[in-house]
């Protein structure tokens, strides 16, 4: 982790930011992610427990497209990714731990740092632990949002866990069965 400025701004230090918010218009069929860039969506489906989106990744080096749940009854956001050939990574899933809000067709997410990089059967690992403090170090994040993140990554990772390391067992378990393209 880097140290901070004397200054006291966070400017120089690299990994510091605000949390990420993107915005998912279904009406529209888009994304806007946490840049601004607006992103075509091929799919969104709508369920009594979240949303689903599928999305190409168009001139991406690595990736053709991926799949996210957006599951508000556990604050998390699953992405499986498709990979062009040779550019295969060694995880399954992807889980961001996120604050979900949505104004009719419009939904939001709040990114609070934290991840989780899942290898089913395997194990399930947590990213982005510096972020998070250090966000709450520079007033970025309230040491309550922190808190509860932390709380939601916990609770991820012990259901992960508790089912073999599979995400699709414990999101069924937990009363958010998905379906993948």
């Amino acid at each position: 982790m880097a140290a901070a400025p004397d200054d006291g701004s966070i400017a120089d230090v690299a990994h510091i930011h605000p949390p990420k918010i993107e915005y998912f218009d279904l009406d529209a069929k888009s994304n806007t992610d946490p840049k601004g860039q607006l992103r075509s969506v091929d799919e969104f489906r709508l369920t009594p427990t979240g949303l689903y989106m599928f999305r190409p990744l168009a001139g991406h080096p690595k990736i053709s497209h991926f799949e996210s749940w957006f599951l508000p009854k556990l604050n998390i956001r699953v992405t499986r990714q498709s990979w062009h050939p040779g550019h295969q990574l060694d995880f399954d899933f992807y889980v961001d731990v996120v604050e979900i809000n949505a104004i009719g067709s419009v939904w939001k997410t709040t990114d609070l740092y934290l991840d989780l990089i899942v290898r089913t059967g395997h194990s399930v690992t947590v990213l982005d632990t510096d972020e998070l403090i250090s966000a709450v170090q520079h007033n970025l994040l309230s040491a309550e949002r922190a808190q509860w993140a932390l709380e939601t990554t916990y609770s991820a990772v012990s259901g992960i866990s508790a089912h073999g390391h599979d995400v699709i067992r414990w999101l069924t378990y937990s009363g958010c069965p998905t379906t993948w393209r």
